[in-house]
């Protein structure tokens, strides 16, 4: 069986679709493995590779500088991981709301890092990388007034009480899930951007190693990391909503062969804890890299 067979196979197998891109980060163009790669798809925080890309390239330039402290208030907090769970105010350097961003995909520290770097200052990054399919629209917290308008929800809390009573076709029809009309790119050029930070090429050296560290310090392994034995190091960025999964990363062998991997993945069932659906992203990264290897 065909190494595309076998990708299509596993994700038959844990009931879902996507795309897959696996590329090698140093050979020359032309080896790759592709599913349905330059399908446009919805990647949500998948997006903070490119967000934290931006900070540490302006940090390299002096125009920011990561120590800076920032506050993070209540009205600051959005629904997610990190310091939105804290109960009181906290405050924190540029840099490790970089760190929560990557980390643990924390979405209030990525809104106010955006707010710091400019938001429209993004989409002139990614056409400055030849990334035309990759479309940032919106901050994390206007994405989620949008998910809030959607379902007419006034508050978080609203939103907390109406969502579970959605219909599948009602939640799919919200705007978040609509790759024209939020942020979205493709399979490749997310295998694009890694490759180009990998080698370098995406802004200056030191920017380009802040990045590969604190993707390195990813907490969710059950993704892309979980398809490689110990030995082989992977640094990804997940994102999530219900009935997508999502992971962009690179594995990097002791033999220092390096493969960027964007496997971008939709279930029939809308929950977002899957680790079936997890561990298939990992199976099918790592059967594409096989491949690659052989």
């Amino acid at each position: 069986m065909a190494v595309r067979e076998r990708i299509r196979d596993i994700f038959a197998r844990a009931g879902v679709t996507g795309s897959l891109h696996v590329v090698p980060v140093d050979a020359a163009e032309g080896r790759e493995v592709a599913v349905d790669a330059d399908r446009q798809t919805v990647i949500a925080s998948v997006f903070k590779i490119l967000l934290v890309l931006e900070f540490a390239r302006q940090a390299a330039a002096g125009q920011l500088d990561p120590t800076e402290r920032v506050v993070v208030t209540a009205a600051d907090r959005l629904g997610g991981w990190g310091v939105a769970g804290c109960a009181d105010d906290v405050e924190m350097s540029l840099r490790d709301l970089a760190f929560f961003t990557m980390s643990v995909s924390d979405n209030t520290a990525a809104e106010l890092l955006l707010r710091r770097v400019g938001a429209d200052v993004l989409p002139m990054l990614a056409a400055e990388l030849e990334l035309p399919r990759t479309r940032i629209l919106g901050s994390p917290r206007q994405l989620v007034e949008l998910m809030l308008a959607d379902v007419g929800a006034r508050t978080e809390a609203d939103f907390a009480r109406i969502f579970p009573t959605l219909t599948a076709d009602r939640i799919r029809a919200m705007r978040v899930f609509d790759p024209e009309q939020t942020t979205s790119s493709t399979a490749r050029e997310l295998t694009r951007l890694l490759s180009l930070i990998w080698r370098d090429q995406a802004g200056p050296a030191a920017a380009c190693a802040t990045v590969r560290e604190l993707m390195s310090r990813q907490l969710f392994w059950t993704r892309l990391a979980s398809g490689f034995p110990p030995g082989v190091r992977v640094a990804s960025k997940t994102g999530t909503l219900p009935g997508l999964h999502l992971d962009a990363g690179v594995a990097e062998y002791p033999d220092g062969s390096r493969y960027a991997m964007a496997v971008l993945v939709r279930t029939e069932r809308l929950a977002t804890r899957r680790i079936d659906v997890d561990l298939a992203i990992g199976a099918a990264a790592a059967t594409a890299v096989a491949a690659l290897r052989s």
